[in-house]
């Protein structure tokens, strides 16, 4: 029996990793904040600790600037960069090696407003996947759906040349969002469905002058809200639902922001809408529906403001981080705060939600692993991956952590006691 422990053991971790494996290999991270737009996945348990010790890193490649998050496939990774401020290059890589599979590109430029320029004139939209299809947007509000096997381009829809819209100042900021045969993104100094085969637009709305006070900043998202699903878009004034058949307006409600800095996406819980904008407050909106009308309710406001990072949702709480570089817990449906962190994160961090614990990646490269507690912030782990600054949003598949700093692409991958 001696004898046979030591081969049982080297069996059950056999076992154990190719599983692991096997889940690395079929998680993916398809679009703006995950598999459900909402920054939550399922999978084995993250550790309790993060240190190098946990988590190991597996490839690393070098890049020309980008803000959009990386794309996880089943096989391949695909982010985004600007090169010589001229072009837009799409690049897939493979998920186990890093080695390069393809390279996309087209002429695409945009020179930001001055008090933007720190944050620089790369591409700022983080793709879309779908199947064989990857979705891309390019700074001068342009789309382009390439085959995600080879590159090559499918269809490009130029919505400035074909709309005869205004460029957007800031870029084309919206990450795409796919339901059925629609994208829906917030382009054309609007908000636009578009026929995902064939690039065709179907329907336009929530129109605005573009130029400086258009170009959203936000991403849509679809959620069942007073028992009807619906399109929800947070423009650069204003929050509305609409109807993703027909693009009816199904309600709307003002939001105030400095210079129209609506950046984060909306989240819901049973039918509160949360917000937070810069320069304005962080609210909480009740929809309801009586005799097929809308009817869209203030329920709360909190002084804190957000900014550029959406939460994610745990059990009813929010967990916001804010304009003040903190990390505050609130509830959802009643505003109440639970309680704001004394520690300060970068001026941005994309937050990841597995059961009770979170993901934070903050704007300086750091990791930080922090368990969801309503009572008060509670910090298991912080790790340094980046000396670059890491704006876009943190990817997540099975095992494996994407990060994209300004300059490089990085792997990681979580390492078995």
């Amino acid at each position: 029996m001696k004898t046979l422990r030591p081969a049982l053991a080297t069996l059950a971790t056999a076992i154990h990793l190719t599983a692991l494996n096997a889940t690395a290999e079929t998680s993916t991270w398809p679009q703006w904040r995950g598999p459900n737009r909402d920054g939550q996945i399922t999978g084995t348990s993250w550790p309790e600790k993060l240190d190098t010790n946990h988590l190991r890193e597996v490839w690393r490649v070098e890049l020309g600037p980008s803000y959009s998050g990386p794309i996880v496939g089943a096989d391949r990774v695909f982010t985004t960069e600007t090169k010589d401020k001229k072009f837009d290059i799409v690049t897939a890589f493979d998920r186990a090696t890093g080695k390069e599979l393809w390279r996309a590109q087209w002429e695409d430029v945009i020179s930001v407003p001055f008090f933007a320029k720190s944050n620089g004139d790369w591409v700022r939209s983080t793709p879309a996947l779908d199947g064989d299809r990857l979705y891309v947007a390019g700074m001068r509000d342009v789309l382009v759906c390439l085959n995600a096997r080879d590159g090559q381009e499918v269809w490009r829809k130029d919505f400035v040349k074909e709309l005869k819209t205004p460029p957007p100042d800031f870029g084309f900021v919206c990450s795409p969002l796919i339901d059925g045969d629609a994208v829906y993104v917030q382009a054309a100094a609007a908000l636009v469905r578009v026929n995902k085969h064939t690039g065709e637009v179907v329907w336009r709305t929530l129109a605005d002058k573009g130029g400086m006070w258009g170009s959203a900043f936000s991403s849509p998202v679809i959620a069942t809200l007073a028992g009807q699903r619906q399109l929800v878009a947070q423009t650069r004034n204003q929050l509305a639902g609409v109807n993703l058949a027909d693009g009816k307006v199904l309600w709307s409600q003002p939001i105030e922001a400095f210079r129209g800095m609506n950046i984060l996406t909306p989240v819901t819980h049973n039918d509160t809408l949360f917000t937070s904008s810069y320069g304005g407050k962080t609210i909480g909106f009740k929809v309801a529906q009586a005799d097929g009308a809308f009817k869209v309710t203030q329920s709360w406001t909190h002084k804190a403001q957000g900014y550029m990072s959406t939460p994610v949702v745990i059990n009813g709480v929010a967990y916001e981080h804010l304009k003040s570089q903190r990390l505050m817990a609130i509830e959802v449906e009643t505003g109440r705060e639970l309680w704001t962190a004394s520690e300060a994160f970068g001026k941005y961090a994309s937050l990841v939600a597995q059961g009770d614990r979170i993901l934070a990646l903050d704007q300086r490269g750091l990791l930080y692993l922090l368990r969801a507690n309503p009572k008060q912030f509670e910090l298991l782990g912080k790790l340094r991956l980046s000396d670059s600054e890491s704006w876009a949003h943190l990817a997540v598949a099975g095992n494996d952590l994407y990060v994209r700093e300004l300059n490089a692409l990085s792997a990681y991958r979580w390492a078995v006691p």
